[in-house]
Order: C-alpha cells, then sequence, then structure tokens
C-alpha cells in the first residue's frame, strides 16, 4: 500500500472512530480525542507488528478507552441508613428469634397451633381440622398465645405481633 492510500484509508477510519465515538455516548471534543487516541494506539501496534483487520482492532482500541473512562467518571457516594435500597435485617431477625423463643415458652397446646400458624397462612378452620378440634378451641388457645406473646415481647395489647416481622 502506498502512503496516499494508506493516508486516505487512515481518515476514512478515524472518520469512523469519531462517529462510533459520538454513539457511545460521548461529547464531541471528547470523542474526537478518544478517537485519535484509539488511531495512535493502532498505529503503534502496526509499527510492531502485523494487523489483518486495523479497523476492527481500532474499534476494540475505542471501546477499550471509553470503558476505562466511563469507569474513572463514576462517582460512588456512601448510602446513608435512610437511603438503603433495602432495609437492614439485623432487627427482624433478632425479633423473629426472640418471638421463637417466646412460642417455645407458651403452654405445649398454645405452642403447638402458634408453630403451625408460622409454618404457613393457615386459617383457624384448617388447623382445627388438621389437629381434630373444635374451631373455637382453636381461636382461644390462638388468642390467649396472641396475649402471652404481647406480653413477653414487650408489645400493647393492641399492636398485632406482625409488626415484629
Amino acid at each position: 500500500m502506498d502512503k496516499l492510500s494508506e493516508t486516505v484509508a487512515m481518515e476514512k477510519l478515524a472518520t469512523k472512530l469519531m462517529r462510533r465515538a459520538q454513539r457511545l455516548g460521548l461529547q464531541p471534543c471528547d470523542a474526537e480525542d478518544m478517537a485519535q487516541e484509539a488511531l495512535m494506539r493502532l498505529m503503534q501496534r502496526m509499527g510492531r507488528s502485523t494487523i489483518e483487520t486495523p479497523e476492527h482492532y481500532a474499534m476494540i482500541i475505542l471501546h477499550n478507552l471509553a470503558r476505562a473512562r466511563w469507569r474513572a467518571k463514576v462517582e460512588l457516594t456512601e448510602l446513608e441508613e435512610d437511603t438503603a435500597s433495602t432495609l437492614p435485617e439485623g432487627d427482624s431477625r433478632l425479633a423473629v428469634e426472640a418471638l421463637r423463643h417466646a412460642i417455645k415458652a407458651l403452654p405445649a397446646d398454645q405452642a403447638q397451633i402458634m408453630q403451625l400458624v408460622l409454618q404457613g397462612e393457615l386459617s383457624p378452620n384448617a388447623i382445627a381440622q388438621l389437629l381434630d378440634l373444635p374451631t373455637g378451641t382453636v381461636m382461644s388457645r390462638l388468642a390467649r398465645a396472641r396475649v402471652t406473646l404481647r406480653a413477653q415481647v414487650g408489645l400493647d395489647a393492641g399492636t398485632p405481633i406482625a409488626t415484629l416481622l
């Protein structure tokens, strides 16, 4: 390839690189700088070894330069507790563990019913059928268990136990 055709090929490649850099979201002045940097690195590499597809190689260089620039511009800020995307789990895990211990301390008939409530969304009727008990008995044991648990965990009488979870 003679010098003139090589120069024309590099000018065409520079134009393609410039357009690609702009499509990568760079400002025009940054896009021009990145395109020139990619061309310079390509020419340095071509001086040391043979490159079969210079255009493809230059595009890879450009993408790597863009990635490096994006990484450098990322500003990391430490999240405050109230801006965290997920709520801290420590307090709820401690509350659940305290509730489990309180349930184990209940009388056996009440603890059995509360364990079934904890395991799934069973209605008092379903629990009564499962334990072969009248629904009223299940309801009264459940009510007594809730009163005892509220007292042990330190909740007011009107506060639902689910607020712990």
